[in-house]
């Protein structure tokens, strides 16, 4: 079943192989995904810097999922659901993934405009935290949509529970074109299954969801984790509203940060559980504390950085001590 062409392929690895494989990926960058189609389908010898056992573990488990028919039915899905899939030679392929080397997505599948996708990297900010979210947190989360939105920015979230949705229905309520969900399946089996009526509004808003497996494909806590990496990588900056100290979204703050992208975080309660983990980031030096889509303008935009700290310097030695808060 070897795939004719470069699209065919990687659509039939996307289908084997799970996200962040780094064999494939090691593969695919070198060879191009043609080849490591032919090199998984026979006995052909793999490249010297992949371990031979390693690589004969790979082979075997990708093999064994391999299905005749399978694109022709991932097409076929594709036609009913009314879904794109763009690869990193498709125009609307946002380069920024790319960043992510090996681990970068085969391929994506699009359900909505594309738009949002298309935007400057600068125009994309990623807002995630809780799922067991406080008033406080769906508060602040769609509060700080709201504002980011109407400064033009598009926010890109996970769709889950909590403080992602308060963010998605506050931008979806007001804004066309101004989000993006990115989802952990194929974007024929949504989850969580609650939020079938979200999504609909998503699209219906003119705005996109994005998921790297093909339809069909069922989410799972591995992939779940994984889409961590394109909401981080997506986006010029992570903003975490809520966080316990295990929520999932640290994880695409701790991403983001390895990638280079300011990561921001809300304050919260001290007592609160729910902003344990936004503290922590902000203890730790991974996450800037932000207050309102003012201060995460800041991050995302360097000119007004810029302005701000040349307003800053202008000041009076007085002024710049009270800002500091040492004033006497």
């Amino acid at each position: 079943m070897t795939a004719l062409d470069e699209r065919t392929a990687r659509m039939t690895l996307a289908a084997v192989a799970e996200p962040a494989d780094i064999i494939t990926g090691i593969l695919v960058a070198r060879l191009g995904a043609v080849e490591t189609l032919t090199l998984l389908e026979s006995r052909g010898t793999l490249p010297s810097e992949i371990d031979s056992a390693e690589g004969e573990l790979w082979r075997r488990r990708l093999a064994a999922r391999l299905s005749p028919g399978e694109t022709e039915r991932i097409n076929a899905r594709m036609v009913q659901r009314d879904l794109r899939m763009i690869t990193p030679a498709d125009e609307a392929w946002p380069a920024e993934l790319n960043h992510l080397g090996t681990s970068a997505p085969l391929a994506l599948w699009l359900k909505g405009d594309v738009f949002p996708l298309t935007v400057p990297i600068a125009e994309r900010v990623t807002i995630a935290g809780a799922r067991a979210a406080t008033t406080y947190g769906d508060h602040i989360a769609g509060d700080l949509a709201t504002d980011l939105a109407s400064r033009g920015k598009v926010i890109v979230t996970g769709g889950a529970y909590g403080i992602d949705a308060a963010a998605i229905r506050a931008t979806t309520a007001r804004f066309h074109g101004r989000s993006i969900v990115v989802l952990a399946g194929g974007l024929d089996r949504p989850n969580p299954t609650g939020h079938d009526d979200l999504f609909t509004d998503v699209t219906a808003a003119g705005g996109l969801l994005v998921g790297e497996l093909p339809p069909g494909a069922a989410p799972t806590k591995w992939r779940f984790l994984q889409r961590g990496r394109l909401l981080a990588a997506l986006s010029s900056a992570t903003i975490i509203v809520e966080a316990g100290p295990r929520s999932a979204s640290l994880n695409v703050a701790t991403i983001a940060h390895a990638l280079g992208r300011p990561v921001a975080a809300i304050p919260g309660p001290l007592t609160s559980p729910a902003s344990a983990g936004t503290h922590r980031l902000i203890q730790d030096g991974i996450a800037t504390l932000v207050m309102d889509a003012d201060d995460v303008t800041a991050l995302t935009d360097p000119a007004v950085r810029y302005a701000a700290e040349r307003t800053f310097a202008a000041a009076p030695r007085r002024t710049q001590r009270r800002a500091a808060g040492v004033a006497r």
